[in-house]
């Protein structure tokens, strides 16, 4: 038996056209879109009468890759998570950026949250965490050097 990667990471999103927003501004490329509903889609995510909408956005050399999806049916309605960087489970997606400056900067004018200033670690990278649609939680990792 071996794992050879992670194929993708998916994300729940009740405003699917603001998170693909804000994916496609950090660089990612819309690679598919599509709706998906039936009796498999039903026994696969065990649910009942399940209506989705997803999004398939990867990186330009397309080896990763992002599924956000939006369940119309059954709908989650609760208020959005705003966990932080100690909350259980899993927190955040790191990318690895160049120009991290300009993205921090693209990205608050558009009105994200960072977690904090743009730190360096050691002398290998300068990182910064930001929060973008939904709570979802973005590490920013630019290389040094």
């Amino acid at each position: 038996m071996k794992v050879n990667r992670i194929d993708h990471v998916s994300i729940n999103v009740n405003k699917l056209s603001e998170a693909k927003a804000f994916f496609l501004e950090i660089g990612l490329e819309v690679k598919a879109e599509w709706e998906m509903q039936g009796n498999q889609l039903d026994r696969l995510v065990g649910l009942e009468n399940v209506k989705t909408e997803c999004v398939e956005l990867g990186m330009p050399d397309g080896k990763t890759w992002i599924e956000l999806v939006k369940f119309h049916t059954p709908s989650d309605d609760s208020d959005t998570q705003q966990p932080y960087a100690n909350t259980l489970g899993i927190r955040h997606i790191c990318f690895a950026v160049e120009n991290l400056e300009a993205i921090v900067a693209i990205l608050e004018k558009k009105g994200m949250e960072t977690f904090s200033e743009i730190e360096q670690y050691e002398i290998s990278y300068k990182l910064c965490y930001v929060r973008g649609p939904e709570g979802i939680i973005l590490e920013l990792a630019e290389k040094i050097g």
